[in-house]
């Protein structure tokens, strides 16, 4: 038994009184004469020996009655041996888009967050971490207003790392218990991979399951079939219940400017067509209604005014099959020999062919070395009497290239690599039964740059990366059928669209997301990115005709973004949020050890309670001193 208050027992020290008392009885008694002194002799004795048992039972229930009172003003309690233990609790908090979801009429986060306010003391000290902020060593009654306020995130953390972060907000100090609670709804994301890493603490799960386990999302859109007159916008949805048709609007700006319905499959997907004018530029989002997550109930999409790409080629070879590739829709393409090149638009265009050019004036060798270190893009078509050590002088030495002796062999083209960037669109799946184009003679090629077409010996034909891309062979007849192949087209085609990255129809936020904007800025001139409700300075890159833009922690929040050079808006861009928690899969918790697994929060902190839980003993004491005051006053009455 163990005592609150151990102080008073120096209370005990009153237990002498009704002792004194005992022993010192200031009554004395009086003697009456009577005539039979026999019969008074036994009546004294009589009372003598009533008296004297009746003063020990008072002394006795008194004593009993003071030590008992006593006791109760010290608080004794009975607990187990870990009370002795200092207690730390950290509580995660799930905040991610998935808590949408709604239990009886509010959602899955708000429940958490009310019973974490009526749950946990307001003075108990705790540390709290959601997917993006920490709140340590704090008391709810100093986060209470930050947890009323919490908004849901698309920051979403796995199992491991919740368990390895809140492992964190533990001090060092041994001899404590240390309890972490996880308040999530455990969707199969978290879980993917999951280790248990929590060998020294206790952790509690609670579960925040949704009433309602399906939910209508709008996963994607792209273009298709654009023509003189229409462009094809397509939508894709995707449903977690049978569903047959569900509204779907198309806004620009804020004006609805048309309205479909998606018709669901089997699979429970749909696509929804809208058909917009061709050059139209729009800040479009489409919406639906739906009951289950609203995060992803809206898709936003921007189609600016399109920039055309400056392409330049320099070479005495016919460059026609490349004026066929880069139409005027797209490109501004330029051909010139050596004998005509304009030095001052060299630092103006997006990229430049070499084709076939046998030897390379120094002159041009500088300017194209400024052009790459710039940021300019460089395709080199070598000819067959070129200069090798011209165009090695070109190369990065970095990139360990060289061009080398000429094989006069036949090789045919095999191997594509259809991951890499200029052709990852273009084929659906890898083609086993395609025309592939030869070649008579080739130069061998030594690099570290990746392949994108092999021969069939695994020997380079073309390799590349973002911004340098070298043919190991002429293209112009008779050495090559490259020019007649179906590869001519996508292969230069991708390139020229890779030279200046103008922005996708939309952006995933938290990817590794990099648009080109075709602008040159001053020294002091920064791009901003702003919409109605945020705006941030991005990473950027300048260039003499072009500044690269590269996002990484933002923007954090969905929505068609304005990209500003001081007050002039150059074009819009558009954002949305990964769709990953759409999927509302709840998987066991069984294979995942933890030492409590319940529905509320409530249960969860009576289970951490119970492990910690006393008894108190002082209601008892003040039960047995109200009982010994009682048997007292029995005593008194009836014995005489």
């Amino acid at each position: 038994m163990l005592f609150k208050h151990p102080e008073l027992f120096w209370a005990l020290f009153l237990l002498i009184i009704p002792i004194l008392i005992h022993l010192f009885q200031l009554r004395k008694f009086q003697n009456t004469p009577f005539t039979n002194v026999k019969l008074l002799e036994k009546v004294i004795s009589k009372s003598r020996k009533s008296s004297t048992l009746k003063k020990w039972l008072l002394l006795l229930t008194r004593l009993c009655f003071l030590l008992a009172l006593i006791l109760a003003f010290t608080r004794p309690y009975l607990a187990n041996n870990s009370i002795a233990f200092k207690r730390e609790m950290v509580i995660y908090l799930d905040n991610s888009f998935s808590m949408q979801a709604r239990i009886n009429t509010i959602s899955s986060l708000e429940k958490s967050v009310q019973e974490l306010i009526q749950t946990i003391p307001a003075d108990m000290d705790i540390s709290l971490f959601t997917n993006e902020e920490v709140f340590q060593n704090t008391t709810m009654k100093g986060i209470r207003e930050s947890l009323m306020s919490l908004d849901f995130t698309n920051e979403q953390i796995d199992y491991n790392q919740i368990i390895l972060k809140g492992k964190s907000l533990f001090s060092k100090e041994e001899n404590t218990i240390k309890n972490l609670i996880l308040i999530s709804d455990f969707q199969s994301r978290i879980l993917q991979d999951s280790l248990f890493l929590g060998e020294d603490i206790s952790i509690h799960h609670v579960r925040t399951i949704p009433d309602d386990l399906s939910n209508v999302s709008i996963d994607s859109a792209y273009i298709r079939d654009v023509n003189i007159s229409t462009k094809e916008l397509w939508v894709n949805l995707s449903s977690q219940r049978e569903l047959e048709t569900i509204p779907v609007s198309l806004f620009d700006k804020d004006r609805l400017i048309a309205k479909n319905a998606a018709k669901f499959d089997e699979n429970k997907t749909a696509e929804v067509l809208f058909t917009l004018p061709p050059a139209e530029s729009i800040q479009g989002t489409i919406t639906i209604s739906d009951a289950g997550l609203s995060y992803d109930n809206q898709f936003f999409f921007n189609l600016n005014k399109k920039e055309q790409i400056r392409v330049l080629a320099i070479g005495n070879e016919d460059s026609s099959f490349l004026g066929r590739i880069f139409t005027k829709d797209d490109f501004i393409f330029l051909s010139t020999d050596l004998k005509n090149i304009n030095y001052s638009e060299l630092a103006i265009q997006n990229l430049i062919i070499l084709n076939e050019v046998e030897a390379l004036p120094n002159s041009l060798k500088d300017a194209i070395s400024v052009f790459l270190s710039k940021g300019g893009n460089l395709v080199i078509i070598p000819a067959l009497e070129g200069s090798m050590s011209d165009y090695n002088s070109l190369f990065p030495k970095g990139l360990e290239t060289s061009l080398n002796s000429l094989i006069k062999e036949e090789r045919s083209v095999t191997d594509i690599n259809f991951n890499h960037p200029i052709y990852r669109s273009v084929f659906t799946q890898s083609v086993q039964n395609f025309q592939f184009p030869k070649v008579q003679s080739y130069f061998e090629l030594r690099t570290k740059l990746p392949s994108i077409i092999n021969f069939q010996d695994k020997s380079p034909f073309l390799v590349g990366n973002s911004s340098l891309y070298i043919f190991s062979a002429p293209l112009s007849s008779p050495n090559s059928t490259f020019k007649n192949s179906p590869l001519i087209v996508p292969t230069f085609y991708n390139i020229g669209t890779n030279s200046l990255k103008l922005a996708n129809l939309f952006f995933e936020i938290g990817g590794n997301n990099e648009v080109d904007i075709p602008v040159s800025l001053g020294q002091d001139d920064v791009l901003r990115l702003l919409n109605a409700d945020f705006e941030f300075i991005p990473n950027q890159i300048r260039y003499p005709t072009k500044t690269t833009i590269k996002f990484i922690d933002n923007p954090n929040k969905d929505g068609i973004y304005a990209i500003n050079n001081k007050v002039e808006t150059l074009q819009y861009i558009a954002f949305n949020y990964d769709r990953a928690e759409s999927i509302m899969d709840y998987p066991s918790l069984e294979t995942i050890s933890a030492t409590s697994l319940e529905s509320n929060l409530t249960e969860s902190f009576k289970n951490i309670e119970k492990e910690l839980s006393i008894t108190e003993l002082w209601k008892w004491f003040i039960i047995f001193a109200i009982i010994f005051m009682l048997c007292e006053v029995l005593i008194q009455k009836f014995i005489k």
